[in-house]
């Protein structure tokens, strides 16, 4: 599985979904079982991998403006959701944080910025189809720490600056 493949069935499942993380999550795994054990590893490979790209204090900070704050779990699933917007606001957020200000149509704090369930769906996949947990994808682990500079999720002030337009349309302070 090719990197546009892996987008065109995230994109097709949250367009189906019409943007509810728990159903995208369900529809992706409906969606893989299709597949055949190997594909739906290829998928968890490239799902991994850009879930450990988002491991960056910039991307924490803008997590935490969106949803008033963010634990390690709360950025976890955040970090899957974000997956599951897609490609163009996926990059868009990784390239530059704030610009989710101008990514995200409608924002509820209730459904979105939490995919939890997404990061499991090539797990329960491959499990479905073969009677086994997957395995080791053997790609690199997560960094120990975010990449970037530390950010102060308490400090509104330093947030708003450095998240402007998120601020203006998320903030809380």
């Amino acid at each position: 599985m090719d990197e546009t493949e892996f987008w065109e069935i995230v994109d097709r499942t949250r367009e189906a979904a019409d943007g509810d993380p728990e159903e995208q999550a369900d529809l992706l795994v409906e969606r893989l079982l299709q597949l055949d054990p190997d594909s739906v590893l290829d998928f968890a490979r490239h799902f991994e991998a850009r879930y450990n790209r988002a491991y960056r204090w910039d991307l924490w900070g803008a997590a935490a403006v969106l949803l008033d704050g963010a634990g390690d779990d709360t950025f976890d699933y955040f970090r899957c959701w974000l997956i599951g917007q897609g490609r163009e606001v996926f990059e868009g957020a990784l390239h530059d944080p704030d610009a989710l200000a101008d990514l995200l149509g409608d924002f509820d704090e209730e459904v979105d910025g939490d995919g939890e369930e997404l990061g499991y769906a090539a797990d329960e996949a491959y499990e479905q189809l073969t009677g086994v947990v997957a395995p080791d994808l053997g790609i690199p682990p997560q960094a120990e720490e975010p990449e970037g500079t530390a950010l102060d999720f308490e400090d509104d002030t330093a947030l708003a600056a450095r998240f402007p337009r998120l601020w203006e349309r998320f903030g809380t302070g």
